[in-house]
């Protein structure tokens, strides 16, 4: 089958980054599924695993985490998928990623792809989706039931304008929190407001005297989708105290805790990948909450954050889009279709 990897570790600019290559397709067992991808995204996940180091692959490493696709085989445990059924899913960090022709991914981890999206409106959505949903309504402990309690309560999304940031605008207005969103360039100010945040600020400004001009002293929630060690001080002034802080972005020096310790506040981090890394107990909660993600998308709730698309899925194709993505300006997601 055709796929797209890597034997090196090299800079997007590099002929041999990402190259095209055939592979053994690879069968069904246990509660594994192979699927057919239809469309793939990017994420700056895969540029952090492809970026340049001293390591080389004898076997080529094959990158990718979301994708919308058509279930071909099933394992002889599988009890959520059968033949035939269109899916999305983000996959496992530790096992071989999307950028293939077929692919193996444990059902657990995987949904009922939206009945009204295309395929490459679906792959923009799962690992941002996932990312979203667990921040907020697992980490942050947000409750989406009660949105007439959450309409008196606020949250900060740091990086309004990304693939998870364009995802957990819609969420958190969902559950009915009034959401201060970050952008600072026009195309990113009307992209949020698009998703429905109620505020922008700007993150190249100080955020505090930002909020404050909306009336607003504190805030109840901050979701960290961008630098947490630039922010780290303004996000800790800006907490309510008892407030929750979530981010997904991994800090490059210590972070200062001692100044969240007056206020009682929480810091917390999501990464995505924990329960299919670690096989946790409530790993089936991701096939749960994307098919509830799906229902959204179906009603209209949620919208797809797809801003661009390249087609045929190939080596130059990726390539593009990983170079698009490390440029730091990408708003919403890329994804790659066809083989």
């Amino acid at each position: 089958m055709k796929a797209i990897g890597l034997h090196e570790y090299l800079p997007i600019e590099e002929e041999n980054s990402l190259i095209d290559i055939e592979v053994e397709r690879p069968v069904a067992t246990g509660r594994d599924i192979l699927v057919k991808i239809n469309a793939i995204s990017v994420n700056p996940v895969d540029t952090k695993v492809r970026s340049p180091k001293d390591k080389k692959e004898d076997i080529a490493k094959i990158l990718g985490w979301d994708a919308s696709a058509v279930v071909v085989q099933t394992g002889e445990s599988c009890t959520l998928f059968k033949e035939g059924d269109e899916v999305f899913y983000a996959g496992s960090i530790t096992r071989q990623g999307t950028y293939s022709e077929y692919h193996l991914v444990d059902e657990r981890i995987v949904g009922k792809k939206p009945k009204t999206l295309s395929d490459a409106e679906s792959a923009a959505l799962p690992l941002t989706a996932i990312t979203a949903w667990e921040g907020l309504f697992e980490r942050l402990g947000i409750d989406y039931n009660k949105k007439d309690e959450n309409s008196f309560k606020n949250i900060l999304i740091i990086g309004g304008a990304g693939g998870v940031g364009s995802i957990a605008i819609q969420l958190a207005k969902w559950a009915g929190l009034n959401v201060i969103a970050t952008a600072s360039r026009n195309e990113t100010i009307h992209w949020v407001e698009k998703f429905g945040a109620d505020y922008i600020v700007n993150h190249h400004q100080p955020l505090k005297d930002q909020i404050l001009e909306f009336g607003l002293k504190d805030v109840d929630y901050i979701f960290c989708l961008n630098n947490t060690d630039q922010h780290w001080h303004a996000m800790g002034d800006i907490i309510k105290p008892q407030g929750k802080i979530c981010s997904i972005v991994e800090n490059e020096h210590p972070l200062e805790m001692g100044i969240l310790k007056s206020k009682s506040a929480t810091f917390v981090w999501e990464f995505m990948f924990t329960k299919a890394m670690y096989e946790t107990g409530d790993m089936s909660t991701q096939h749960e909450l994307l098919n509830k993600v799906s229902e959204l998308l179906d009603e209209g709730i949620l919208k797809t954050t797809l801003n661009e698309t390249f087609t045929p899925i190939n080596a130059e194709n990726i390539k593009k889009a990983h170079a698009q993505l490390e440029s730091g300006r990408t708003i919403g997601k890329i994804v790659v279709e066809k083989f």
